[in-house]
């Protein structure tokens, strides 16, 4: 196992922490999610890829913003999209 984290968890300095526990593209579509992140880029919260719309992935690829942390209660912990990598806080 590597010691070292990927660049783009390395680049987060500060973390965005959710404004609110909702899925924002989810709530415009009436939609429902299973768990939430937040993207460490521009501070969207969307939901995981066990939703079934899977907006925080769609969104790190669309945006090219590679890092969300869980939005879920207890969970501390980042990942890249990129690099397939996790790392806690």
């Amino acid at each position: 196992m590597e010691d070292q984290v990927c660049k783009h968890l390395q680049a987060v300095k500060k973390l965005k922490h959710a404004k609110e526990n909702v899925c924002e593209e989810c709530i415009k579509t009436h939609s429902r999610w299973v768990h939430l992140r937040t993207c460490q880029e521009c501070g969207v919260t969307l939901c995981c890829d066990s939703s079934p719309n899977q907006h925080a992935s769609k969104h790190a690829n669309a945006a090219g913003h590679p890092v969300v942390i869980s939005s879920e209660p207890g969970e501390r912990w980042l990942w890249c999209y990129v690099d397939e990598e996790m790392a806690e806080y």
